[in-house]
């Protein structure tokens, strides 16, 4: 089955072709090559002739005709498609060639590369379906990465089969080559083990769910409904067969030591202690304390025996053990734990999850496999043969590349976690939070810079994680994964002298946006291109807007007296200007609305005619280098509900930034106060990047209003400054559990810095 798209025509001026990934090597000719009835497929090997006919089915699914296949004709075709890898001396096994004429189209490489090239060659079918003239081109291109990879969390929630099935076709669109299948977890064992039914009848399914956000409320609200499910060995056999034909390896994950949950509600005798337990499938979300007792060998026999009847049904060289969030209070007091630390003579606990990883590394080695850990498997020692999946920043990866071994990077820190929010989380589905703007994943370059040329090898690839917790059904997870699996394959595929975000986000995103529109998959309709959620200080009393929708067919509506945009407003249909007198303000609000009645969020931009602000002429003096802070914990729906005069801790400052906060409680406000300087007239843009939410005042006057309740967001601001001392104010909240404020200035040289100390003063 291929990701069947439909019809959209685009300008050939795209140097890409509206190819995604980007290749590494195109060259566009004039003229097309013009699929008819008469078009014939010609093809080598019967592997050619397989990848053959999954174009054969392509073309009558959109134009309703048969075209004719053989390996060889008698009388020359009108035109034909050849799908040729026979004679491949390519290196690298996914490499390939696209030659197009106006009479032939050839497709070379090994049988993957061959595959590739078909993919590469139906979305320049479909993206010229209403014209059926695909350009003529010369196309050389290789992945720059080995492991291109796309991870599924399915024990938060059970996916079916057919699902699991259309996410494999979505990676092969997009030439990621590994799905990496997250099987068990706290909250459900997923995967059937003959040997240990227990597993499936009890740790599959669990008596609850959590409703709506982890944080959202204290006592948490539970749906009282039983829910769960598993894949029977056989409908894993034909999952891995059905990934194999679209050359996509699967590898699965079975947690360990911790995130064992599921596994002691179904065989207690698992956990520490002589009498472990009761335990139950988890209900909600988060880290659990109780997990594998390292001290007990019969752990290791029932991991032993899972593994086995694991590593049947996964051909795959790598199986992951992941190694992540165990926390080891129990091993502390376990007698168990605390004797196999002494007998093998280990440090610690960290030294105990080092040596659990390892007694399982060298079973596993002994299979002819490998294993793959999450970084936490660095902690107390790396495992020798170990490949590290570094997802807590880049860190961990490049530990690991320096002791010379395999990494693959997968930062949640880089945007790489698509269950994290999109947008303003207050605009978006109920999620975990985070920030994971495509402008991010596009931008992030999964190779180290610190590495030496030989650390380098090292780096396998890059991979993106889709956690469930707050995936309840396919098609939100068809939200979060569209666009965004576009961005993930390009940085994974092209070459950094290849990519072109502009290009990118503007040209190719729309015309595949387009496509998906028209199909039964659901996806994110990004914000208007050209508009910005921020406040601008316009010059000469007005301001010029040109948007373009993000998805090609699509129309933008547009208002500024601040309503909500709707089919109703305003039609954008041509570049406007917006004027604003001397002291007033516009609000202009823009969103998508495609063919179909998807909808983007609204992005508000808003105009201020300011006089430039003046500074302090009041002759006082100011101490350089601090503001006063008023800190007040407690819970706040936004800033304005913050009173300094209750602050339980005030002081002075240095930094306005930051990402934690010693001695915090869960919840809390905080409020600095004190002038900053600026040492030219100028136009200046301020930042605030916050969660929860923030407000920026200066000279009194409200510059940036990023409050209420979200995840991390930026807003920006520009307002004009005379050279001197401006008061300043920054008020910022926190709804737990993590914090995040970082107030940024950009001044005439165009860079953008977090606030020094140097400018503030008190």
């Amino acid at each position: 089955m291929l990701i069947l798209f439909t019809t959209l025509t685009f300008a050939q001026t795209d140097p890409n072709l509206g190819i995604i990934p980007a290749p590494q090597s195109i060259i566009i000719k004039s003229g097309y090559f013009q699929i008819t009835e008469k078009t014939a497929l010609q093809y080598e090997t019967d592997a050619d002739r397989k990848i053959a006919e999954l174009f054969k089915t392509l073309v009558k699914d959109k134009e309703g005709f048969d075209l004719v296949m053989a390996k060889n004709f008698i009388q020359a075709p009108e035109s034909m498609i050849s799908f040729n890898s026979a004679k491949s001396q390519n290196v690298n096994t996914e490499t390939y060639t696209l030659y197009i004429d106006n009479k032939n189209i050839q497709l070379k490489g090994s049988v993957k590369g061959v595959f590739y090239s078909m993919q590469t060659l139906t979305q320049l079918y479909l993206n010229n379906l209403e014209t059926h003239q695909i350009p003529q081109c010369a196309i050389n291109d290789e992945p720059r990465y080995e492991y291109r990879g796309l991870h599924l969390d399915v024990c938060r929630y059970f996916f079916p089969i057919d699902f699991i099935k259309k996410y494999i076709d979505f990676m092969a669109a997009y030439k990621l080559n590994t799905f990496h299948w997250h099987l068990t977890d706290d909250q459900g064992w997923r995967i059937e083990i003959k040997k240990y039914p227990n597993l499936t009848s009890i740790g599959a399914y669990r008596d609850q769910t959590i409703i709506g956000n982890y944080h959202d409320r204290m006592p948490q609200w539970f749906d009282g409904n039983k829910y769960g499910g598993f894949y029977t060995q056989e409908e894993i056999k034909e999952v891995v067969a059905y990934a194999d034909s679209k050359f996509i390896t699967v590898i699965p994950e079975i947690e360990m030591p911790g995130h064992a949950l599921a596994v002691l509600a179904s065989y207690p005798e698992l956990g520490c202690g002589d009498n472990p337990g009761p335990y139950k499938v988890a209900d909600k979300w988060g880290v659990f304390p109780d997990i594998f007792c390292a001290g007990k060998d019969h752990t290791f026999d029932f991991m032993e025996d899972v593994l086995t009847e694991v590593m049947e049904l996964f051909p795959s060289k790598y199986i992951h053990i992941g190694g992540d969030e165990a926390p080891k209070t129990v091993w502390k007091t376990c007698p168990y734990c605390q004797q196999r630390i002494k007998k093998e003579h280990l440090k610690n606990e960290d030294g105990l999850q080092s040596y659990f990883i390892q007694r399982i590394e060298k079973f596993v080695n002994k299979k002819g496999r490998s294993i793959i850990g999450w970084d936490e498997i660095l902690d107390g020692g790396l495992a020798p043969n170990a490949t590290v999946m570094s997802w807590r920043g880049v860190n961990g990866g490049i530990t690991a590349a320096k002791q010379n071994h395999q990494v693959i990077m997968t930062p949640s820190t880089a945007g790489l976690y698509l269950d994290h929010t999109q947008g303003r989380s207050d605009q978006e589905p109920v999620g975990i939070g985070g920030d994971g703007r495509i402008s991010k994943i596009y931008n992030y370059d999964p190779t180290p810079e610190v590495l030496s040329a030989l650390q380098l090898k090292n780096i396998l690839g890059v991979q993106a994680n889709m956690w469930a917790e707050y995936l309840p059904n396919t098609t939100k997870v068809e939200y979060m994964l569209f666009p965004r699996i576009m961005a993930v394959s390009e940085i994974a595929w092209t070459n950094l002298n290849r990519k072109d975000f502009k290009n990118f986000n503007e040209i190719r995103i729309p015309q595949h946006l387009a496509l998906l529109d028209k199909t039964s998959t659901f996806y994110r309709v990004p914000e208007v291109i050209g508009a910005k959620d921020t406040s601008i200080n316009v010059i000469n009393d007005s301001y010029n807007f040109d948007f373009k929708p993000s998805v090609n067919g699509a129309k933008v509506y547009y208002t500024i007296d601040g309503y909500e945009p709707n089919e109703t407003t305003t039609l954008y249909t041509q570049p406007f200007k917006v004027n604003v007198p001397k002291g007033e303000m516009r609000p202009v609000k823009a969103r998508v609305i495609t063919p179909l009645g998807k909808k983007s969020v609204v992005t508000t931009t808003l105009l201020f005619n300011r006089d430039t602000l003046k500074a302090d002429d009041s002759g006082n003096n100011k101490n350089q280098g601090a503001l006063k802070y008023y800190y007040l914990p407690g819970k706040f729906k936004n800033t304005l509900e913050i009173d300094t005069n209750l602050a339980t801790k005030k002081g002075l400052t240095s930094q306005i930034s930051f990402t934690k906060v010693s001695g915090k409680a869960r919840e809390y406000g905080i409020v600095f106060t004190g002038f900053i300087n600026v040492n030219e007239n100028a136009n200046f843009e301020f930042s605030l990047y916050s969660d929860d939410g923030s407000r920026l005042y200066i000279d009194d006057e409200l510059i940036i209003d990023n409050d209420g309740k979200h995840a991390r967001f930026e807003r920006s601001a520009g307002v004009a400054l005379q050279s001197g001392l401006h008061k300043i104010k920054v008020l910022y909240f926190d709804d737990g559990p993590g914090s995040t404020l970082q107030v940024s200035v950009k001044g005439t040289d165009g860079k953008k810095i977090e606030i020094p100390s140097v400018m503030l003063y008190n």
